[in-house]
């Protein structure tokens, strides 16, 4: 099942996209706080405080990034930038569904981050995907990130973009960009993982239908014993649908309606990030429509199967009856019953039971039930 990897234990979490930490930021939820100008990253090693001080003074932007911050982490922050309380506590608290939201100058955005996860066979509890969430903060002269999970580190993203002085020139929205356009990738990449994973549920199904077994000949077969993985994966797909399609309409807007706080040459780019995203959620829908034709598919030749065995032990039902009938009614002990005093009485009786079941024998055989 796809997971929500917020960390149960604050002090034992990973921050791989830490860089070195300021003395400033400490034993914080902030793991990098830099001021770009002109594209370049002129100070480091900064409080939020410090590094707005400095936007002020000089120009360009400053860019915060913080892991799973808790209340009191950020609310300084909060207070510094002057973030609207309810976009606080969803940048906080997590959990949100993707979606870009307007505070008198600020934009709050959220990504769901999307992570493939290898296993060695795919079962009835593989978990295929997991997810984390990226929340941005964009002002005129800041972007604050907040990142929630294992995944979805913008560690390398930010020194690709420092790589790159004259896109972040373009200011916050530049980063804002690189954000979106990286959680798509990754939302491309694991599209294609989960293809290869249906694709392998497939042709189990439909080879299983002539060999009798299911995955790598181990026995699943048509009795249903891949409907576990078929609805597994069904549930994984739909998750992915949760973090994928919502974002379809904030896409839209940064791509398509003139914002005051993105720059004009940067929505240019967004329209490439969201075709790539409506490209990415037909093929979600796609996967949940293939799932529900392979699971039926499943459920039909387990349906099948059930009706081979019912037939199979009707006719033998049918083939046993013969000597049961006759055993029966010579059972009765009645004096006057035909051939009871003959000498041949009793193997002539057996000759006739073999007979007769093997007349039905043949016949049940000949039209496939046996």
């Amino acid at each position: 099942m796809i997971r929500d990897l917020r960390a149960a234990v604050r002090p034992s979490r990973r921050r791989e996209d830490s860089e070195s930490a300021a003395p400033a930021c400490a034993n914080s939820a902030i793991v990098d706080c830099g001021v770009y100008r002109e594209g370049q990253r002129v100070d480091q090693h900064l409080s939020p405080a410090e590094a707005m001080a400095s936007v002020q003074a000089d120009g360009g932007f400053a860019w915060i990034g913080l892991h799973e911050p808790t209340e009191a982490e950020f609310a300084g922050i909060a207070q510094e930038f002057g973030l609207h309380p309810l976009a606080v506590e969803d940048a906080v608290h997590a959990h949100q569904r993707p979606k870009l939201e307007r505070y008198d100058d600020t934009l709050f955005t959220v990504f769901k981050t999307v992570h493939y996860l290898e296993h060695a066979e795919l079962t009835a509890t593989s978990e295929v995907v997991e997810t984390g969430e990226v929340m941005c903060f964009i002002g005129r002269d800041f972007i604050v990130t907040v990142r929630h999970g294992g995944q979805g580190s913008l560690r390398a993203l930010r020194h690709r973009l420092q790589d790159d002085p004259e896109l972040l020139a373009k200011g916050p929205s530049a980063v804002l960009h690189a954000i979106a356009d990286q959680v798509v990738d990754g939302y491309i990449a694991v599209a294609g993982a989960v293809q290869d994973d249906i694709d392998e549920v497939e042709i189990d199904v439909f080879s299983s239908g002539t060999t009798g077994k299911g995955a790598g000949g181990k026995g699943s077969g048509t009795r249903g014993g891949d409907a576990g993985r078929i609805y597994q994966l069904k549930r994984e797909v739909l998750e992915f649908k949760r973090a994928v399609s919502p974002l379809l309409r904030p896409m839209q807007l940064l791509s398509e309606r003139p914002m005051r706080l993105v720059d004009a040459d940067i929505q240019k780019y967004f329209r490439d990030v969201a075709d790539h995203l409506a490209r990415v959620n037909e093929q979600v829908l796609s996967f949940d429509d293939l799932l529900n034709s392979i699971l039926q598919a499943n459920l039909a030749q387990a349906a099948v199967a059930q009706n081979e065995d019912m037939r199979k032990i009707t006719a033998w039902a049918a083939i046993f009856a013969v000597p049961t009938m006759i055993a029966g009614i010579y059972g009765m002990n009645f004096q006057y019953m035909p051939e009871l005093h003959w000498k041949y009485g009793y193997p002539a009786m057996m000759l006739v039971t073999v007979a007769i079941c093997t007349g039905i024998h043949r016949g049940f055989k000949r039209n496939g039930w046996l």
